[in-house]
């Protein structure tokens, strides 16, 4: 395989693994720029998305660049113009002004849909708030915020309320986009003096969703066109919808004035589906695609792919492709064989402290140094004790090697924090939820 070829192909791979807008704004105008058995040179467009792929995604790319040609254990990147990047095409090239909108909701998947999503434990209050919201839209939980894990179908729901809001009233003015495209509209915006446009086109809707919110951590500018867009929408009794992987008083570097706004309306999340709902939903994928597949078979891949939805759908994916390929039918032999590496790679993982501490640094937007330094303020203490907790209970180390690990604590201290986190687990739904979030990015860090 020539560079090309083989970047094409990890970007395929990438593209099952993120959500759409972060593999788009991500990955767009880069390419392998230089390549040999141990060390692959990445071309990107900017400091800021090398710093961004080096920073959330090399494991992804470190993963997808072993699957495709092997052996591969370090990456490097280098900063290119645009023009001297020979692009892989991920979409078609956008102009830099305020894109010239066709109707508003061009971006709900009309496959979003409440019929369609399948109701659990795991996520019926947030499916509850939605169909309220749906129904009477700007009267009730307004804003609504709805946060959870990677995959686990926040997008599906709010593109559901989208779609159930222009069936019962096509004239409704109604926008979904990604925070990103909040993002770069703005900016956009800017550098073309059209702020004006900008403004129109946000603010004169019935209906604003907004996904992945948490991107607009740390972007003063457009905090404050978000917020100003926020009020303007809600002083008019307009519906606002917004997504995000925490919960509001988790996003440390989004304003408090925006953050309170988000605590003032109805707050709901989604965890992780229990078997029965992940069965549930297997069974429906197969009754979609017209798929003939065995109870105990679905059952085996709901057993074996536990925290995501997206996964789980690309495990079925996996087994029904397996099949087909060695014409076969599916039984839980064929699983196996199809899920190998998945499992093994799940069972075989060795979980280390700085994962934990990435994973607690990105989740709680604060940075490592903090977490290791002898600060207390209240934003600082609790990530610092999750992290005491998750090395406690994930890890099996001892007091003094988590003691050592944050920085050369005293190790009691460690023992009343660690001690403190269990027993507030069992008080706090919202703390288990935090851990749970922590722990999947854990495992895709």
């Amino acid at each position: 395989m020539d560079k090309q070829q083989i970047w094409a192909a990890v970007l395929g791979e990438l593209e099952l693994s993120l959500s759409k807008a972060n593999f788009t704004t991500w990955f767009k105008n880069t390419s392998v720029l230089d390549y040999d058995t141990k060390k692959v040179t990445i071309a990107v467009p900017n400091t800021f998305t090398k710093d961004w792929l080096k920073k959330k995604y090399e494991a992804n790319i470190l993963e997808a660049l072993k699957n495709v040609i092997g052996g591969v254990e370090k990456i490097e990147y280098e900063v290119k113009s645009p023009m001297e990047i020979k692009e892989v095409k991920l979409h078609t090239e956008t102009k830099q002004e305020l894109p010239e909108e066709k109707p508003l909701n061009y971006s709900i998947n009309p496959r979003y849909t409440f019929e369609s999503f399948i109701v659990g434990n795991s996520n019926k209050l947030a499916h509850a708030a939605c169909l309220g919201v749906a129904k009477s839209p700007g009267k009730k939980y307004n804003p609504l915020f709805i946060y959870g894990g990677v995959g686990l179908g926040k997008t599906h729901l709010i593109q559901g309320i989208g779609n159930e809001i222009l069936q019962q009233s096509p004239k409704k003015k109604v926008l979904y986009i990604p925070s990103e495209k909040f993002v770069n509209d703005f900016i956009a915006s800017i550098s073309s003096q059209r702020t004006n446009d900008f403004k129109n086109k946000y603010r004169n809707v019935d209906v604003l969703m907004i996904d992945d919110i948490q991107f607009l951590a740390g972007k003063e500018s457009t905090q404050e066109e978000f917020f100003h867009t926020f009020n303007t929408l809600y002083e008019l009794n307009k519906q606002i919808v917004l997504s995000s992987d925490r919960p509001p008083r988790a996003l440390n570097t989004l304003e408090e004035r925006i953050r309170s706004r988000f605590e003032g309306g109805m707050i709901v999340d989604i965890q992780a589906p229990d078997l029965e709902t992940r069965i549930a939903i297997l069974s429906a994928k197969c009754k979609s695609k017209d798929i003939k597949m065995p109870i105990e078979v679905m059952e085996f891949i709901a057993q074996s792919i536990q925290q995501n939805v997206r996964e789980l759908e690309g495990a079925l994916t996996r087994v029904v492709a397996y099949s087909e390929l060695n014409n076969t039918s599916p039984s839980i032999e064929v699983a196996k064989s199809s899920l190998e590496t998945v499992l093994s790679r799940s069972k075989n993982r060795t979980i280390k402290i700085q994962e934990v501490l990435d994973a607690v640094s990105i989740s709680f937007d604060i940075r490592i140094k903090d977490l290791l330094s002898p600060k207390r303020n209240k934003e600082i203490v609790l990530p610092r004790q999750i992290i005491m907790y998750l090395l406690r209970e994930d890890l099996h180390l001892s007091f003094p090697q988590i003691a050592k690990a944050l920085g050369g604590r005293d190790h009691t201290t460690i023992m009343h924090g660690y001690r403190k986190m269990k027993n507030l687990i069992k008080e706090k739904d919202t703390l288990r939820h935090d851990i749970d979030a922590v722990k999947d990015k854990i495992y895709t860090i």
